[in-house]
């Protein structure tokens, strides 16, 4: 006992030692040149002079990339302990790792990476046979770029189609197998984007798409009119069948799904990332028009399951926190739908396997799963392993069991298989992490925002920890989206964690947390809530002296980049690292490229109104840089290939902070290359990534790193 309280604090005593005063950045950045561009916005003029950086296309670009990648990576080539934090992160990440099985067809299949592979492989067998290799994403592409990104069988199970992204592009190929030769049939379908796969019988299948920007770069050109689309086997892509969507019904967001028994085509339109159309066919009559369920983009609506007849709707209609109706597919307009599950305090997901329906709550942002009958009556409530985050309550209509996973952020990934009728869970796979939970705990605690806001945050940290003010944080955040934050576990987080970092998830305003109305409370005219949420998490932080602004880090990607891009600029004072990752920067531009328009509804448009012009030019990061303003060390991070967020947003807030920079403090920006916004990324790049990370933070915090 004594000695591992010994070992516990030196552990902590190497990591918060401070071994100097952080180092200045006594490099040169890349000249950026400047042009005159200047856009007028109702009266205001508004130059912008890293313009020419939008063009991904153009050498000059590509070599200011290249110079600022060999800048960013001789800084980091000085820092004398990141080889022995990517051999302790290799080591942690070398683990087995499984999904939940599934089955489809004779066959069950399962996902399995065997520590360090860039992809996960796809498996499959049949009763108790022996497992074989099904699909091997790691043969798609010598250095692992290539990924599997979605893939869907046929009802039969003799057939499948697989989603490809190259490079991490959103724009995907499909591939069509037969599953007992595994030989692909037809044609490989090209230029598919933001889509599911939805097989009618062994016929074919629905997709999504965009046409291809017909002028300017694939990878930026705006994306405006989603379609979907039937693809019948044998066929050729050029004469599928446009279902829905172009220019007689012009949505930015379309998708269709075949009901399980086969009977329904549902078809979801939108024209934002909030509130939706739903629109049905009968498959069982020939030639059958398209109907609307429900018109307007009020409200989210969601069909979870169908069966004799009958849809069982999500919906947020006159409930915020959702709630599941049942309505008459031959009849299915809202105001015959019946409430089955009503809405409670908490935000509600719902789905189905063996007959039964599985409502998920999130209590405070964490996991409560309950089993419900058909006909809405609760069974039981399902015993989880503590409080973490649930998923994966869903399968066929025969099924007997289910598999779910479980994590939390001192609980690794973790399956379960769980019998329906009799409500029992038994361990199916756990993952072997070299990793003692015992030496760990997870805390919720509540802050209060600017305006009074009660706020929570979970602090995952190393048992001893001693709130003196001097461990170092990681504070990470989102607040977007109705994107809810819950616990999870990371192998990268742990090596931070293991040397007595705190590891600090803030639930802010934006995300789904409390449903509608605490996501609702940061978009727009609001969305200045959301940066006051995450710097009062900060200055909570201080106060409490969990840590002091010395040791304090932010970090968040995509609209997380954005909420750390507006908090560094707004309060440069109150960080020491700061890493903005493909993040949403340039606010009054952001919805003239890919698919950007359809984030209006959380951000507005800088077109919309004098008004919404003048808020999002008050905290664009990229128009918000002050000259001589001495902000924190800083490692902007993108992907050459992000076509969701497009590298330019990055590249032109890295040029802007570096032309202010008024201390020593580095500026630099990371751009990886033959990737995307995130998904698909080989392991390799991963932990590259990650420990470039932790390295940039612990350097620049005057802290060195030891193995534990």
């Amino acid at each position: 006992m004594m000695k591992h309280s010994f070992a516990t604090i030196s552990c902590l005593m190497l990591m918060t030692s401070v071994t100097a005063q952080p180092p200045s950045f006594s490099g040169a950045y890349p000249e950026t040149r400047t042009v005159d561009q200047t856009d007028q916005f109702f009266g205001t003029s508004v130059p912008d002079p890293y313009r020419w950086l939008e063009d991904d296309r153009s050498e000059e670009t590509k070599d200011w990339v290249r110079r600022q990648n060999e800048v960013t990576g001789s800084y980091l080539d000085q820092i004398p302990f990141r080889d022995a934090l990517r051999k302790r992160l290799t080591e942690l990440w070398n683990y087995e790792k499984f999904s939940a099985p599934f089955k489809e067809g004779e066959y069950t299949y399962f996902f399995r990476n065997d520590g360090l592979q860039n992809q996960s492989v796809l498996y499959r067998q049949k009763g108790k046979g022996a497992p074989e290799v099904f699909l091997d994403p790691n043969k798609f592409s010598k250095d692992g770029t290539t990924a599997l990104s979605g893939i869907e069988f046929s009802p039969d199970g003799s057939l499948c189609a697989y989603q490809i992204s190259e490079g991490g592009s959103d724009w995907r190929k499909v591939i069509v197998l037969d599953t007992r030769t595994k030989q692909q049939i037809g044609d490989t379908l090209v230029d598919v984007k933001f889509s599911g796969l939805s097989w009618q019988g062994n016929e074919g299948f629905y997709y999504s798409s965009y046409d291809k920007p017909a002028e300017g770069s694939v990878l930026s050109g705006k994306t405006q009119l989603h379609k979907l689309y039937f693809h019948k086997l044998g066929t050729p892509q050029g004469a599928d069948q446009l279902v829905f969507g172009g220019e007689e019904t012009p949505r930015r967001y379309v998708g269709g799904g075949v009901t399980e028994d086969q009977k329904y085509l549902i078809i979801t339109a939108a024209n934002a990332t909030y509130g939706n159309e739903l629109y049905i066919r009968d498959l069982t009559v020939k030639d059958a028009p398209i109907r609307p369920i429900v018109t307007g983009f009020e409200n989210e609506h969601d069909v979870v399951y169908a069966e004799n007849g009958k849809l069982y709707i999500l919906t947020n209609t006159g409930a915020p926190n959702r709630k599941l109706v049942v309505a008459d597919a031959a009849n299915p307009a809202p105001s015959g739908w019946k409430t089955l599950i009503p809405e409670t305090k908490f935000p509600l997901s719902v789905s189905a396997c063996g007959g039964k329906l599985f409502a998920q709550y999130l209590k405070d942002a964490v996991s409560q799963v309950f089993q419900y009958s058909l006909d809405g009556k609760q069974e039981r409530a399902i015993a989880l392993p503590g409080l973490g985050t649930a998923g994966g309550f869903g399968g066929k209509r025969e099924e007997k069991e289910l598999y779910y996973s479980f994590t939390s952020y001192v609980y690794p990934p973790t399956i379960f298989r769980y019998n329906i009728a009799t409500g029992k869970s038994e361990l199916y796979k756990q993952a072997k992490v070299k990793f003692d939970p015992a030496q760990y705990e997870s805390r919720q605690v509540f802050y209060t925002s600017a305006d009074g806001t009660r706020v929570p945050m979970i602090l995952t940290y190393k048992k001893g920890m001693k709130q003196n003010g001097k461990n170092p944080v990681m504070l990470y955040g989102y607040g977007g989206f109705g994107i809810s934050l819950t616990p999870s576990f990371s192998v990268s987080n742990l090596v931070f964690m293991e040397n007595g970092g705190i590891y600090a998830v803030a639930n802010l305003r934006g995300g789904g947390e409390y449903g509608d109305e605490w996501h609702n409370a940061g978009t727009k005219m609001q969305k200045q809530n959301v940066f006051d949420d995450f710097i009062a998490a900060a200055e909570y932080l201080i106060k409490e002296q969990y840590t002091s602004k010395e040791y304090l880090a932010i970090s968040g990607g995509s609209n997380g980049g954005l909420l750390v891009g507006a908090c560094m600029t707004q309060r440069p004072d109150l960080f020491r690292v700061c890493f903005p990752a493909v993040g949403v920067l340039d606010m009054l531009r952001y919805h003239r490229f890919t698919a950007g328009a359809g984030w209006a509804y959380d951000y507005g448009t800088a077109d919309d109104s004098p008004e919404m012009f003048a808020y999002l030019y008050k905290y664009s990061p990229v128009h918000n840089t002050r000259k001589n303003t001495c902000y924190p060390a800083t490692m902007v991070m993108t992907a050459d290939h992000d076509d969701r967020v497009v590298p330019a947003h990055s590249f032109k807030f890295a040029a802007a902070l570096q032309a202010a920079q008024g201390c020593g403090n580095p500026v630099l920006i990371r751009v990886e290359t033959k990737a995307g916004h995130g998904a698909g990324k080989p392991t390799s790049m991963v932990i590259d990534e990650h420990v470039d990370k932790w390295a940039f933070l612990l350097w620049n915090m005057g802290l060195s790193y030891q193995r534990p």
